[in-house]
């Protein structure tokens, strides 16, 4: 026979909200089942998103609803195309560190002076990167002839904010409040060989300087640690590098010996360092050849003894 245990009567409101707010004997109170549960962010989402952009983008460029200035600068062009993979790059294989962006000025125009080597000009690539992603400001660069007389490669520059290295635009381009990047050993730094690696070069007639001077901007020096490793360069072919129309033609320990891929830079681990700004308000005249010179060896010794220190405190070139 089995025996039935009474039951006790419960009673339920009828009001909702109090059924919530008051528990059961018998247990926790149990959270009730929302109407309509929150729907999880959907992963296409943003592939739809980026999708929208990249169709927008070149949407734009058919129509050519897009602005370039008189150099030919697009940044729409830099920021979607050209940056994201030098950004790889930078991140990814070179592993830049950089220090003393806060000596970048945030607004107005500065002169950006910094050494030069590596073979191929990667360093002034990275430099640009640097600035972008650390001020979030483009860096004009002034290049050599060779680069805007190079096929694709000069309207690649263009594009990217670049123009000829003479006095006139870089002039122009501080007086507008542009941050201006100048590289003044120009291809004896770059084409320099490994033996005399960040031995600076001579820079030049100090252009550079007369153009800071006379638009009265700051002069901001640039020492890069680690460009000197990626091509390490141990001979030069002169007689084919003029046939070529060339500076020079690079013998590496790759290249030519592995075709292609010796060109491949090597994953040396760089230090980007922005010093202290030099103020050129100071200087009543910007045609004296004396003052010109001294501002000029005052910028040259700074980065260079820069340099000594970074390299003291580096460990493998490779691994930092």
């Amino acid at each position: 026979m089995r025996v039935t245990r009474p039951q006790h009567a419960q009673v339920i409101p009828l009001d909702r909200a109090e059924r919530q707010r008051k528990p059961t004997q018998d247990g926790p109170t149990v959270e009730p089942t929302p109407l309509r549960p929150t729907p999880a962010v959907e992963p296409a989402a943003g592939l739809r998103g980026a999708l929208a952009d990249a169709l927008g983008f070149a949407r734009r460029r058919l129509t050519g609803d897009y602005t370039v200035d008189q150099f030919g600068f697009d940044p729409e062009l830099t920021d979607a195309v050209l940056l994201p993979p030098l950004r790889a790059v930078y991140r990814h294989w070179f592993r830049v560190k950089v220090t003393g962006a806060e000596n970048l000025p945030e607004t107005g125009g500065a002169l950006v002076v910094s050494n030069h080597s590596g073979t191929l000009p990667w360093d002034a690539l990275m430099t640009a990167v640097a600035v972008k992603d650390n001020r979030d400001r483009y860096l004009r660069m002034l290049g050599a002839d060779l680069v805007f007389q190079t096929p694709l490669l000069g309207a690649l520059a263009r594009k990217s904010g670049q123009t000829l290295a003479c006095n006139p635009d870089a002039e122009q381009l501080l007086r507008a409040g542009e941050l201006v990047g100048v590289w003044p050993e120009g291809f004896k730094g770059v084409g320099k060989p490994f033996s005399d690696r960040y031995k600076l070069q001579r820079f030049g007639r100090g252009g550079f300087v007369s153009a800071a001077l006379r638009t009265g901007v700051p002069i901001v020096p640039c020492s890069i640690v680690g460009a000197e490793e990626i091509y390490p360069k141990i001979a030069d072919v002169k007689p084919l590098a003029r046939l070529l129309g060339l500076p020079y033609f690079p013998i590496t320990p790759f290249f030519p010996l592995l075709g292609p891929l010796g060109a491949v830079p090597l994953p040396s681990k760089w230090h980007i360092h922005f010093g202290a700004p030099v103020s050129t308000a100071d200087y009543a005249t910007d045609d004296d050849p004396v003052v010109v010179f001294t501002v000029t060896d005052q910028i040259r010794e700074t980065i260079q003894q820069t340099l000594y220190r970074m390299l003291n405190q580096r460990g493998n070139p490779f691994l930092g």
